[in-house]
């Protein structure tokens, strides 16, 4: 409805399913990638082994539009990618969570959101700005350079769209957050520091969060993956650290 299309999403419902009234949730876009992360194999293994609690587990598919569906409601970035963000948010809100609250065991407060890259920056902008509904997010390899200033075009680092939201918020509110980058993310190195920048743009993030008042180790969780690239088999080898994180059994 919201989005215009055909939406397919990928649930994996926990071990021994009817054994509980209620279940955690977790949505994660892309979720046409499972298969790639091994999300069943993990899960799996982490429920099995009481590692972690039941969760219900819902892939978001990205369409043939991604690069508009995903991105930042308040704004698309200087080549007017993410216009159709705010669809998204709308779809998520308002058709997929009803959905599943009526066809399945779920709770549809306090959910967790998670994406990779440009679905990670999504992630991170839904639950920033739905604090009512979500609770924490994680975000592998966020598009967290998403920016309203082309780099040729005098770009500054205050152009980044979503460090943008956080520093202008006025208030702080309940949520967590858990970030990963891999050391071989990227190349691109912008003011040639010898830092790449998925892991500033990741850092610095984190940096306004914490001017907010959010405090690393707490509230805030960063995982910085050894050789880790921009793709599925990286963000399956963080993906058992995050789970641990947002669903561990020492967790309230």
């Amino acid at each position: 409805m919201f989005l215009h299309r055909d939406v397919f999403i990928s649930i994996r419902l926990p071990v021994h399913y009817h054994e509980a009234t209620q279940y955690p949730l977790l949505l994660i876009n892309d979720g046409q990638d499972f298969r790639a992360l091994g999300m069943n194999e993990i899960l799996t293994d982490l429920q099995i082994n009481a590692i972690i609690d039941p969760v219900i587990v819902v892939g978001i598919h990205a369409g043939a539009d991604r690069l508009q569906e995903y991105g930042t409601v308040c704004k698309p970035d200087y080549a007017h990618r993410g216009s159709k963000a705010g669809a998204t948010t709308d779809f998520v809100l308002k058709e997929l969570l009803p959905y599943l609250n009526e066809h399945y065991l779920v709770k549809t407060d306090n959910v967790c959101y998670a994406g990779f890259s440009l679905g990670g920056l999504m992630a991170l902008d839904m639950v920033w700005n739905h604090p009512d509904i979500f609770s924490r997010t994680g975000v592998f390899s966020g598009a967290l350079w998403w920016r309203q200033k082309a780099l040729d075009a005098g770009y500054k680092d205050a152009d980044r769209i979503m460090h943008e939201q956080i520093r202008n918020s006025s208030i702080k509110t309940d949520l967590k957050f858990w970030f990963q980058t891999g050391t071989n993310d990227e190349t691109d190195d912008r003011d040639h520091d010898g830092i790449i920048d998925s892991i500033q743009d990741t850092l610095e993030c984190i940096a306004e969060l914490e001017r907010k008042g959010f405090v690393w180790g707490k509230d805030i969780a960063y995982s910085e993956t050894p050789a880790g690239e921009h793709n599925p088999e990286t963000w399956s080898r963080a993906m058992p650290e995050f789970l641990i994180w947002a669903f561990g059994k020492s967790n309230p």
